[in-house]
């Protein structure tokens, strides 16, 4: 029986069922989920000691104490919370920020984790729906520009009154250090869903049929899929206008945010999946090439080796990168 697993909001973390395979009979599937970064996030892996999988979930509270904006200590908070001055951090964040800055560099500021003044006055939750003061928006706005964030060996200095989200970054970093982990506890097959992040332990199942990721359909219930991609390994990321939002007088009201105005991006797109080898610059990018737009998007990602992409406007139109054919079933 064949099951897809879905790149989203939420993922449907399940495998294809083998039978007749001897590394399977050997190593049985187990699997393992929790509830970090705002997000569900299932372990699957071909292992004898389910612990693994239990201490690999541990990895991603040690990663989220570190790294989440609101949990008090943590490295943003304290470089939230510095007034200005400067503030020593972990390898793991100074290792993000510069990521962040490089790809905030190469957009042009399309990408910025200096966004928080402004994502923060958004809630997609609350019930009724309601905007933001616009002004206060446009002044929060003002405090938006990576280039005034200095990064100086493992120090951090924000000017006072910026602050840094690392909402759009840090999952991606995560699964690939959580990756990193199980293979260095000899996990050599998997599959780990971290919400719209998907990747993958072993070019393939120990059966050797390929890893699936289906790619959310942007029209229906999460858990359907619109295409459906190849995963050897690497890891697929989705960012997309269903995942967090409302729509309010015929307008979607997203979580993409322009650090420019504030404001959720509006253009033609609805959804943009990249497949890399780095989850954290997947992660970074998919929401950077939503935020260009599908032409500019392609143009950044055609300049970087070894990623590519697959754009679906609010149409349903899919626009596939050189060399995305290469990762898609259907």
């Amino acid at each position: 029986m064949k099951r897809i697993i879905m790149a989203g909001a939420v993922l449907l973390a399940v495998m294809m069922l083998c039978t007749g395979c001897a590394a399977q009979k050997e190593l049985p599937k187990q699997a393992e989920v929790g509830f970090y970064l705002d997000t569900v996030i299932t372990l699957t892996a071909y292992v004898e000691d389910r612990q693994v999988l239990k201490d690999a979930l541990e990895e991603c509270g040690r990663y989220e104490r570190m790294l989440s904006r609101t949990v008090e200590g943590s490295d943003v908070w304290r470089i939230n919370h510095a007034n200005g001055a400067p503030v020593e951090v972990s390898d793991d964040t100074m290792r993000i920020l510069q990521c962040a800055k490089e790809i905030s560099e190469k957009s042009g500021g399309a990408f910025d984790v200096t966004i928080a003044p402004v994502s923060t006055m958004w809630n997609f939750t609350r019930e009724p729906h309601e905007l933001p003061d616009a002004e206060a928006i446009a002044r929060a706005a003002e405090l938006v520009d990576y280039t005034r964030m200095q990064l100086d060996g493992n120090t951090v200095t924000l000017p006072e009154g910026m602050m840094i989200d690392l909402g759009g970054i840090a999952k991606g970093y995560i699964a690939d250090q959580v990756k990193e982990y199980l293979k260095g506890r000899g996990v050599q097959y998997a599959i780990l869903s971290f919400g719209g992040n998907i990747v993958a332990i072993g070019k393939e199942k120990p059966d050797g049929t390929p890893w699936k990721v289906g790619i959310q359909d942007i029209d229906k219930p999460t858990g359907e899929h619109m295409l459906v991609s190849l995963n050897r390994g690497g890891s697929t990321v989705t960012s997309g206008i269903y995942e967090r939002g409302f729509t309010l007088d015929g307008v979607r009201y997203h979580h993409l945010l322009s650090a420019e105005t504030g404001w959720p991006v509006q253009n033609e797109l609805a959804s943009v999946t990249i497949f890399s080898e780095s989850s954290m610059e997947g992660d970074a990018l998919s929401t950077t090439a939503y935020v260009l737009g599908t032409e500019k998007g392609m143009e950044l990602i055609e300049s970087l080796e070894g990623i590519e992409a697959v754009f679906i406007a609010r149409d349903r139109t899919v626009t596939y990168t050189s060399g995305a054919a290469a990762y898609m079933v259907e």
